[in-house]
């Protein structure tokens, strides 16, 4: 199973791209030059994860040459990590500590790479859909790939933190599926909110999303959650997981998270309350 993850990831990494390409072309060709230029801007925040994944293999002591530069900047950096991560565990027999290193930094290089990039371009293609062109195949086709990939990313990283636990096992593959099940629900019905909200009241959107964001900033300061050990880094850090809450529960303190998950249902509810009553 833990041969499988980074294939499927690779695979689903590789099928949202050709859909995002696909997308592009199709706004290209019908000159609709607005949704074109939205698409390649969801492009730019990637380059986050690509810039820390250069970092990291500096850190590692591997010197970045040209040709993985050239990756980096073609947003092909967490491709050649996949094949590095699948080479090794053919070599090693997966069960390597190495292997498990490098499978870690991806998974959490793809989950940043999902929420910087893919998440932004399934809201936009989602709207276009809804709002737009509710014919449009092509952008219906990349919506599905891109809310696919961002739900395989966050299961994909709860495995990995799985396997990190002392003397936990890789997780069947029944219970992956119900995760990827879950993660796909609960990310569809919240984008799918958001753009049926988005269709009726235009910018109001972001004063909902506004609101929910300020209270799971404050609710993730009032935990004292300590990943990140600088006061200004902290606060940045539970600034942007408060707009990931937004859409989707990341746990992020060891320990039970039932209680954790029941407030943050809570507020999700109230939100598509609030929402409702305007």
């Amino acid at each position: 199973m833990r041969g499988a993850v980074p294939r499927l990831s690779l695979t689903l990494l590789a099928a949202e791209s050709g859909a995002r390409l696909c997308a592009i072309i199709h706004y290209l060709v019908r000159g609709q030059l607005g949704w074109f230029g939205l698409t390649i801007a969801c492009l730019v925040p990637g380059y986050a994860a690509q810039l820390l994944s250069i970092l990291w293999f500096r850190a590692d002591g591997h010197a970045p040459g040209c040709w993985l530069l050239a990756l980096h900047l073609l947003q092909l950096g967490l491709w050649k990590r996949y094949w590095d991560v699948l080479r090794a565990a053919a070599e090693a027999g997966g069960g390597a500590g190495e292997v498990l290193a490098q499978l870690g930094d991806v998974c959490v290089l793809r989950l940043l790479e999902a929420l910087l990039q893919t998440l932004p371009h399934l809201l936009l293609q989602a709207y276009v859909v809804v709002a737009v062109d509710p014919a449009g195949f092509i952008p219906g086709v990349s919506a599905g790939l891109s809310l696919l990939s961002l739900a395989w990313a966050l299961v994909s990283y709860s495995h990995f933190t799985c396997l990190l636990k002392p003397g936990h096992l890789s997780p069947p593959a029944a219970v992956i599926v119900c995760l990827l099940l879950w993660r796909t629900g609960m990310l569809g019905t919240r984008v799918l909110a958001l753009v049926l909200f988005a269709r009726l009241y235009s910018f109001w959107v972001f004063a909902v999303a506004g609101v929910h964001w300020l209270l799971m900033s404050f609710w993730l300061g009032a935990q004292q959650t300590d990943i990140v050990a600088q006061p200004c880094r902290w606060r940045l850090f539970n600034c942007l997981l408060g707009a990931v809450y937004i859409f989707c529960y990341i746990n992020v303190r060891p320990g039970p998270s039932r209680t954790r998950v029941a407030v943050f249902y809570t507020v999700s509810t109230w939100n598509v309350l609030y929402s409702t009553w305007m």
